[in-house]
C-alpha cells in the first residue's frame, strides 16, 4: 500500500495569526444617574443578575468606573452606544 504524501500546507510566519485583542467597556461614575438607575441599566442592557449588577455599579461608585463587558470592537462599540442612550457615561478601549 502505498502512502500518500502530506499535502503541503500553508507556512504561516509565527505571530501574524493573533486573535483579536479584546475590548473592553467602562463605565464611569457621574453625579447624575442614582446608583439603583445604574444597576437597572446594568440588568436590563446586560441581562445581569441583581447581584452582578450591584456590584458592578458599586465598582463605579466607588472606583471612579468598571469594566462592564468585553469582545470585539464591533460589540463594545454597540455597549457604549447603548449607555450613552441610558444616559451613563461610558467609554471603549483596548483590553490591556
Amino acid at each position: 500500500m502505498e502512502v500518500e504524501p502530506d499535502l503541503e500546507q500553508e507556512q504561516v510566519p509565527e505571530g501574524s495569526r493573533r486573535p483579536a485583542t479584546p475590548w473592553i467597556t467602562i463605565v464611569w461614575n457621574d453625579p447624575v444617574n442614582l446608583m439603583s438607575y445604574v444597576t437597572y441599566v446594568f440588568q436590563k442592557h446586560f441581562g445581569y443578575s441583581k447581584k452582578k449588577a450591584e456590584k458592578l455599579m458599586m465598582e463605579v461608585h466607588e472606583d471612579g468606573r468598571s469594566v462592564v463587558s468585553s469582545g470585539s470592537r464591533e460589540e463594545m462599540e454597540r455597549d457604549v452606544q447603548a449607555m450613552h442612550e441610558y444616559g451613563l457615561w461610558a467609554t471603549l478601549q483596548k483590553q490591556e
